[in-house]
C-alpha cells in the first residue's frame, strides 16, 4: 500500500521539472520569462534579446510564524 505514494521529495523534483520545461517552452515561442531573483529579491522579466525589467519586489520578510508574534 505505501508503495502507492510518492514521497515529498519527488514531488519537489517533478514541479521543478515541470517549471524548467515550461521556462525553456517560452524561450521557445519568443515569450518574456518571469522570475523570482532570490539573491536581489525582486521579481524580474527576462525578454529574448537578454534584458531584464524589475517587476517587483518582495513584500514581505520573515516566515508566517515570526509576522504573526509581531502582530500579538
Amino acid at each position: 500500500m505505501s508503495s502507492d505514494y510518492i514521497t515529498d521529495e519527488q514531488v519537489v523534483k517533478r514541479a521543478n521539472a515541470a517549471v524548467g520545461l515550461e521556462i525553456e517552452k517560452l524561450k521557445a515561442m519568443g515569450a518574456p520569462v518571469i522570475i523570482y531573483d532570490r539573491k536581489k529579491q525582486v521579481v524580474v522579466r527576462r525578454n529574448n534579446d537578454g534584458t531584464e525589467t524589475e517587476v517587483g519586489k518582495r513584500l514581505r520578510k520573515g516566515n508566517y510564524s515570526e509576522r504573526i508574534e509581531k502582530e500579538i
